[in-house]
């Protein structure tokens, strides 16, 4: 079924989303990751419309969403889960799964541990929830959270959306390099290129140290509810690498587990596999 293209306003911020297939299927939240936006999901809609429905929203600041200023938003996470779960509220939907990818899977296990009975499964790609997930490239963030005024940490974590960094995200440990279209990182430079949008970028960077903090509650929530899980994850990531997939193993008993051989952006490189199997998933945990 074809995709179509909202905005609806959130707590007063324009919320952009895709959306497709039909209402009365299974619902799919697709939660993106930094720096980057629903365009990330396009070819999975498409992939999964005819048989679900989808919503795959961008977050204030990023893809087509509103960028408020900083001085009247909290660019937080927490935030960043209320505006996600008010969305889902004005748009009447009451179960749903969540796919989970980076900043979505600290977004998204957030409103999964305040609404628990409200979640079908969760499906986890490249998206963290143990500390023993965040490797050496999470170095510099660990200085900035001791030190917001660290110029050197600072400097450090502004590369990472530099044009070189963005492409860096999108084609480090990727084996095959002519799958990834330049489109993707052009695209994401659309917002951060915003004025004000860096700061609001090293904001999220140094609230990230909140979801650490967390943890320990999105682990007591998987021991607890147990909720059907897909792992789906770039095994070579250098942000999010396989031992953090590894570690969901150790509190999810009703998990499927897939590792690709490829790195942060695994849609990019094996979205077709990745279709499939979440297809086989929702077929079998959720489908009516």
């Amino acid at each position: 079924m074809k995709t179509t293209y909202h905005t609806k306003k959130i707590n007063g911020v324009e919320i952009f989303y895709r959306e497709a297939g039909d209402k009365k299927k299974p619902t799919l939240l697709l939660l993106h990751g930094y720096p980057t936006s629903s365009h990330m999901f396009r070819n999975l809609i498409n992939d999964l419309s005819d048989k679900y429905h989808l919503i795959a929203p961008d977050y204030p600041g990023y893809g087509r969403s509103e960028q408020p200023p900083i001085a009247e938003f909290k660019y937080t996470f927490e935030n960043m889960a209320t505006i996600m779960t008010q969305l889902l509220k004005e748009l009447d939907i009451q179960k749903f799964s969540l796919y989970l990818m980076d900043y979505g899977a600290p977004i998204g296990f957030r409103i999964a541990i305040a609404n628990p009975e409200k979640i079908d499964s969760l499906i986890i790609q490249n998206g963290c929830a143990y500390e023993e997930g965040l490797e050496t490239f999470w170095d510099p963030f660990k200085v900035y959270w001791k030190d917001i005024n660290n110029k050197e940490a600072a400097n450090t974590l502004q590369g990472f959306h530099s044009p070189d960094g963005l492409k860096w995200q999108y084609t480090h440990n990727v084996p095959n390099l002519e799958l990834i279209s330049p489109d993707n990182w052009e695209i994401d430079l659309r917002h951060l290129e915003r004025p004000e949008n860096n700061e609001i970028q090293l904001a999220m960077f140094y609230d990230y140290q909140t979801n650490v903090t967390l943890y320990p509650q999105f682990q007591e929530y998987f021991r607890k509810y147990q909720p059907e899980t897909l792992i789906v994850y770039g095994k070579d990531d250098y942000i999010f690498p396989g031992v953090g997939a590894e570690a969901f193993k150790k509190d999810l008993k009703n998990l499927e587990f897939h590792l690709f051989e490829t790195g942060h952006f695994a849609l990019e490189s094996y979205g077709a596999e990745i279709g499939e199997l979440i297809e086989d998933f929702l077929d079998r945990k959720v489908s009516k």
